[in-house]
C-alpha cells in the first residue's frame, strides 16, 4: 500500500484523531501541512505533533498542493463550506468532516456551488467502525431476506441515520418523520476532559423518532450521554424477512425448516496469555469473516479505525482507485433528515421530507447514490 500524503484544515478536538491515526500508521498515512489561523493554536500543534502549519489557503496551497492528495476539513459546520469552495477552486480534493454544512439553506448552497468535477467526500466514520460495518454487511448479503425494520441506538442524529439509511438498504427516499423527546435522571459519565470526578445526578435527555421509507421503518434512539456512559449500552436491532440481528447475535432460515443461530463475535488479540499484541483482528459470524481490520496491528480504537478507513478510500478516490464511497449528497441527505428529525420532535408535529437539489441530482443521473460531489 502507497503512501497517503494528506493536509488538515482545522486544529480542533477532530483534527488530532487524524494525526494520532498517522503517528500510528507512519507507513500509511503522512499529515504534509496544517492550515490553522489561530496563532496559539497553531503553535501548539506544532510543538505537539511536529507538523508544519499556515494560516491562509494560499499557504497551504502552495506548500501542500504538489504533495498531498487531498485536504481533511475539520472545522466548524458554519465555517467548512466556505473552506471547501475554496479548497475545491485550488483542485485540491477534499475530505470535509460531518456534517458538511449547519442547515438545510447551507447544504443547498454548498451543493450548488461545489464544481461538477470537485473531488468532495465526507468523513462518515461510523458506517466503517468494525461491529457496524460487519452488521451492514450480513444486512445486505441476503441472508436475512428483505430487510425492512431497523433500530439504531448508537451515534447522534445524521451518524445514527447514515446506519438507518445503510442498514435499510435506503437512499434519497422522501420519509414521513414522528419523534420526540424526554428527561431523566442518571448519574454522570466523563467526557472529552476525562474519567466523572464525582457522582452527580444530571438529567439525560433521550430523542426517539420514526422514519418511514415507504414500507421500511427505521427507529432512531439515542442520548448523548452514551458515548461515554459506563451504563449506557448501545443497541441495534435489524430484522429481515428471513432473520434478523440483534446486538451481536444473528439468525436466519436457510430454508423454510432451518433456522441458523450465529454470533458476531468481535476477534482482538492480546488478552488473557496472547502475545500477538493488543489491536482489533475483525469481526466473525461462524466460519465466516464479516469484517477484516486493514490496519492490524496497529493499536487504535473503533473509531479510529473508522476514520482511518475514511482516509484509505479518500487517497484511492482521489487517484481513481475508488468510486466515491460517502459522497456530498449522502453526507447532505443525512443530515437533512436529521434536521427534519429535530423538526418534528421540536414541534410534535409529523414531518414528510421533500426531494432535495442533491436528490433530484442523483435521479437525473440515473439514481445512482454515489454522486461524485
Amino acid at each position: 500500500m502507497s503512501l497517503i500524503t494528506f493536509g488538515i484544515v482545522g486544529a480542533g478536538w477532530r483534527a488530532e484523531f487524524y494525526l494520532r491515526i498517522a503517528q500510528a500508521l507512519p507507513q500509511q498515512f503522512r499529515v504534509h501541512t496544517m492550515l490553522v489561523r489561530d496563532k496559539d493554536k497553531a503553535l501548539a500543534m506544532e510543538q505537539k505533533w511536529g507538523v508544519r502549519t499556515v494560516s491562509t489557503v494560499q499557504q497551504f496551497a502552495a506548500l501542500a498542493k504538489p504533495h498531498i492528495q487531498f485536504a481533511v476539513v475539520s472545522v466548524p459546520r458554519t465555517a467548512a463550506p466556505a473552506i471547501t469552495l475554496e479548497l475545491a477552486a485550488e483542485h485540491i480534493p477534499v475530505l470535509a468532516e460531518t456534517p458538511p454544512a449547519s442547515d438545510l439553506q447551507s447544504l443547498t448552497a454548498l451543493f450548488e456551488s461545489i464544481p461538477q468535477l470537485a473531488k468532495v467526500q465526507v468523513a462518515e466514520q461510523y458506517l466503517y467502525q468494525p461491529m457496524h460495518a460487519a452488521r451492514i454487511k450480513l444486512a445486505r448479503s441476503g441472508k436475512l431476506g428483505e430487510v425492512n425494520h431497523v433500530q439504531v441506538s448508537a451515534a447522534h442524529d445524521y451518524h445514527g441515520i447514515s446506519l438507518i439509511r445503510k442498514l435499510l438498504g435506503v437512499s434519497f427516499e422522501q420519509a414521513i418523520i414522528r419523534g420526540e423527546s424526554f428527561a431523566s435522571p442518571m448519574i454522570r459519565s466523563g467526557g472529552r476532559e476525562g474519567d466523572p470526578t464525582d457522582g452527580e445526578i444530571i438529567s439525560s435527555e433521550q430523542t426517539i423518532a420514526t422514519l418511514r421509507f415507504g414500507d421500511k421503518l427505521g427507529v432512531y434512539d439515542f442520548t448523548r450521554e452514551q458515548y461515554f456512559s459506563w451504563v449506557r449500552r448501545d443497541r441495534i436491532l435489524v430484522r429481515g424477512s428471513h432473520g434478523e440481528i440483534v446486538g451481536a447475535e444473528a439468525a436466519y432460515m436457510v430454508d423454510y425448516a432451518t433456522p441458523v443461530y450465529s454470533e458476531l463475535r468481535r476477534i482482538d488479540t492480546g488478552h488473557n496469555g496472547n502475545l500477538e499484541g493488543y489491536f482489533h483482528r475483525g469481526i466473525t459470524n461462524g466460519e465466516e469473516w464479516l469484517y477484516r481490520n486493514p490496519f492490524a496491528p496497529a493499536r487504535l480504537t473503533d473509531d479510529e479505525i473508522a476514520i482511518a478507513t475514511s482516509l484509505l478510500h479518500m487517497g484511492e478516490y482521489a487517484l481513481d482507485e475508488r468510486p466515491s464511497f460517502y459522497s456530498l449528497a449522502e453526507a447532505s441527505q443525512d443530515h437533512y433528515l436529521a434536521l427534519m428529525m429535530q423538526q418534528a420532535i421540536a414541534t410534535g408535529q409529523t414531518v414528510n421530507t421533500q426531494p432535495q437539489i442533491w436528490a433530484k441530482a442523483s435521479m437525473a443521473n440515473g439514481g445512482n447514490l454515489q454522486d461524485n460531489r
